[in-house]
């Protein structure tokens, strides 16, 4: 019994990017409760009767591979093209085919659409084709398959999804390159094993996220490099008798090339599965730094606050005021993990070529797209929105007990000549006795360091000094503001970089 999903796209698209999946799921479900499983236009003569209901709703990716629908548009587009230049189809053919997928496209942009609920999206718009310019849309299927169709599709998806994170990830880099450079000279404990371990620039931790951020930016501009073969072409798996231009359809999508063998390009999900790598790296990334600001902005740290605009409160605990953004991008990273481990799982020892496991590639993509998107959004938005506390950094720096000098004066002793394990043992001797006092070290008197070693003089002072220790780490990769002002240099060229790559 033939169906029809009307208007659906106006709330499923936004700007091009899929809204909300669950809508078009959860009236694809109803429509199949109701027995309205399509026309499954897919099966052949060869069979005497129609699937089971069960087996066809089971079968059905419908309702999640609806935001194909636009890259699957442009792909017919260019394969109609080709199939007049070519003479497969009659130039007439040809331009009536444009033209029918063309008025489909500026529907599903303007969310007015009414799709017949198909088996798949590739047959559900070429079901609204047929209804708009009748048999002839029959002829658009000639020389391909939905195996090496959905396969392009995904390509296009994917070169699309990662150019959208690379976006988001150069507004979250800028926004740290800033915030470092206004806080370039706060003063922060830096934690080993969460222990307070040596003075740092606030700046320098934040750069250290600059520095992992950029990488994962690189990522996905390396699954956008290695996506841009054409798969078009492959046909089901062995290509097509009919004498097609793939080079044509590839320069119509904008790709580099094509794919060089077509079991390969039907069966492979290499590009996706490098995909969701990438963005279980970044969420892995976006973990961590919102664990940090989770415990920055405890009162047990009190290094920073956020706005009202990135809080929330408590059911019952009026003076709560919860992290929960940075809460979900860190719960979010099993989401991640999850979604490539799940798509690891598909393909692992499939046969080629095509199989229908493949089908469970669309949700992991899709969920690990918004996933990540949505996080370094949201991430940019906390540190935007995020109020520094210089005193409060300072004050745990220079903490009584907390000895975070107590590598400087073991480097003053190896300066002077004395081998850096037995300074090591030394400074570790002097910092029971201070912890007896209740005192630095920077309080002990010369009377104490000369019981200590005699190689230690008045200059030790200078040594001791939470400012002075940190500009002495001025090499490349330091934390002195010399070294951290050119990191913010560099990563402010790359920023550059990658957007003069997306234009």
């Amino acid at each position: 019994m033939p169906g029809c999903i009307a208007g659906l796209f106006a709330c499923v698209y936004r700007d091009g990017e899929v809204h909300t999946i669950e809508a078009w799921y959860n009236i694809a479900m109803k429509q199949y409760k109701h027995g309205m499983t399509g026309t499954h236009k897919a099966r052949s003569g060869v069979f005497d009767e129609g699937a089971h209901d069960l087996l066809a709703q089971v079968n059905s990716s419908l309702a999640i591979d609806s935001f194909l629908a636009r890259y699957d548009l442009l792909g017919s587009i260019a394969h109609a093209k080709m199939l007049g230049k070519t003479g497969i189809v009659s130039a007439k053919d040809s331009a009536k085919l444009v033209k029918g997928l063309n008025s489909i496209l500026k529907d599903l942009d303007a969310g007015t659409l009414e799709l017949p609920a198909e088996e798949d999206i590739h047959m559900a718009m070429e079901a609204a084709l047929s209804d708009r310019i009748g048999a002839v849309a029959g002829k658009l299927h000639v020389a391909r398959s939905r195996n090496d169709q959905v396969a392009l599709d995904m390509q296009l998806f994917i070169i699309d999804a990662s150019g959208k994170i690379v976006e988001e990830i150069g507004d979250l880099l800028e926004t740290l390159a800033r915030r470092a450079q206004k806080h370039i000279a706060t003063v922060m404990p830096a934690y080993t094993h969460l222990q307070r371990a040596q003075p740092v620039l606030f700046s320098h931790h934040l750069m250290a996220y600059a520095f992992m951020f950029e990488r994962d930016a690189a990522r996905f501009e390396s699954v956008r490099k290695n996506a841009r073969k054409c798969p078009l072409g492959a046909g089901a798996c062995t290509g097509t008798t009919f004498p097609i231009d793939r080079e044509f359809v590839a320069r119509e999508l904008g790709f580099d090339s094509v794919t060089e063998n077509s079991l390969d390009a039907v069966s492979s999900r290499d590009s996706h599965l490098e995909f969701l790598f990438a963005a279980s790296v970044l969420q892995t990334h976006l973990s961590r730094l919102a664990e940090e600001l989770i415990l920055w902005s405890s009162h047990e740290f009190g290094f920073v606050r956020f706005s009202d605009k990135v809080t929330t409160g408590s059911s019952i605990m009026p003076q709560k005021r919860n992290l929960d953004g940075a809460e979900l991008i860190r719960g979010k990273a099993g989401r991640a993990a999850g979604n490539l481990m799940s798509l690891l799982t598909a393909v692992k020892g499939l046969p080629m070529a095509y199989n229908k496991d493949l089908q469970e590639d669309k949700e992991p993509l899709l969920s690990g797209y918004r996933t990540a998107k949505d996080s370094a959004k949201l991430m940019t938005l906390m540190l935007e929105e995020m109020t520094i506390d210089d005193v409060a950094m300072r004050k745990a720096t220079e903490a009584p007990g907390s000895f975070l000098l107590a590598t400087e004066l073991a480097d003053y002793l190896a300066s002077k000549g004395m081998a850096f394990r037995e300074a090591h043992h030394l400074v570790g001797e002097a910092v029971k006795e201070a912890t007896l006092l209740g005192v630095g070290l920077e309080n002990f008197t010369p009377e104490d360091f000369a019981r200590l070693s005699s190689l230690i003089e008045g200059d030790v002072y200078s040594w001791l000094n939470v400012d002075n220790a940190i500009e002495r780490r001025s090499v490349p990769g330091g934390t002195s503001k010399s070294s951290v002002r050119a990191q913010i240099r560099t990563i402010r060229r790359r920023i550059n970089a990658l957007r003069k790559t997306r234009n």
